[in-house]
């Protein structure tokens, strides 16, 4: 059983430092469960990206004084080559980051509401949500672009809007359209502190890298096997903090909402069945109530006439 050392879901609104501090304690106790997905994913892009490079290998440079028409050549073929590269290794990096990212928000999620987790029921769900988390990934990349082009400010508006897009398909199973809405809803009244958020995560994953990567300057360049082996596991180091801060965040925006929210309204009163009234009878003669039973009045001693 995987241990969270007493982290529980939040049932209220947590400060930055709690979030934070929360996620790398949820991390360091399940170091290797977090930690290991994150390495195949980075060994696999780092597999793929050898063979995609040796099928289309770059054209070597030709001389400056060479003709016109086979600078141009060269050019042509070099954009080519270079354009294939980067679609293929891009669209793998990808989706492979999208689903070792969403295993993660899985695991983190499943530790905080059952104290318990499994990667590879992780790992089948993230696969039966991966059409609305692609979908959904493609829509925000697109207006966050838009965005940026525009005035830049309303790009890191829609980034912070839906942040906590993937967290809510994955913990409430919601449509990549939904996911949209719904992020924007709980981001709403916090914007601050979403954007706060996110910066310290990356200047904390910036500063990791920087600290763990000083060993690896001793290896050689960027194509020597030791340095890129020693990069993936950088990396894979570093990357699980985003997905398990983003899991807390949601959970600490769900509570703020379900304490925003209105309490419901009482239920609707029954109103109590009418009880049977007892009859009355009255004298005829002096108009007094009398006995049910009399046969006199007992005022004006008048016989009562049964009716």
């Amino acid at each position: 059983m995987n241990m969270s050392l007493g982290i529980k879901k939040p049932t209220r609104e947590l400060s930055v430092g709690e979030i934070l501090g929360q996620s790398f304690s949820l991390y360091s106790a399940n170091f290797v469960q977090f930690f290991m997905p994150f390495l195949v994913v980075g060994l696999a892009t780092g597999i793929v990206s050898v063979i995609v490079t040796l099928h289309f290998p770059l054209p070597p440079t030709p001389s400056p004084y060479a003709a016109p028409e086979v600078l141009l050549r060269w050019l042509s073929d070099l954009l080519r080559a270079l354009i294939a590269i980067i679609f293929l290794i891009g669209v793998f990096s990808w989706i492979v980051g999208t689903i070792v990212n969403g295993v993660a928000v899985k695991y983190a999620s499943d530790l905080l509401e059952k104290g318990d987790a499994n990667l590879q029921e992780g790992l089948s769900f993230t696969i039966s949500r991966l059409a609305s988390l692609l979908a959904a990934m493609i829509i925000t990349g697109v207006l966050i672009a838009i965005g940026l082009i525009a005035l830049v400010v309303p790009g890191i508006l829609i980034a912070i809007m839906f942040t906590l897009v993937v967290p809510v398909i994955m913990i409430e199973r919601a449509s990549a359209l939904d996911s949209l809405g719904r992020s924007r809803r709980l981001v709403s009244n916090r914007w601050g502190k979403t954007f706060v958020v996110l910066i310290l995560i990356g200047i904390l994953m910036g500063i990791l890298a920087s600290i763990l990567s000083v060993p690896t300057s001793i290896m050689g360049g960027p194509f020597n096997p030791a340095m890129l082996f020693a990069s993936y596991l950088i990396t894979a180091l570093i990357q699980p903090v985003y997905p398990i801060a983003l899991t807390f965040l949601y959970y600490s925006m769900a509570a703020k909402e379900a304490q925003l929210a209105p309490p419901p309204p009482p239920p609707p009163t029954v109103p109590p069945a009418p009880t049977p009234t007892t009859p009355l009878r009255f004298c005829l003669q002096c108009g007094r109530q009398i006995p049910l039973d009399a046969k006199f009045c007992p005022y004006c001693g008048k016989e009562i006439v049964a009716s």
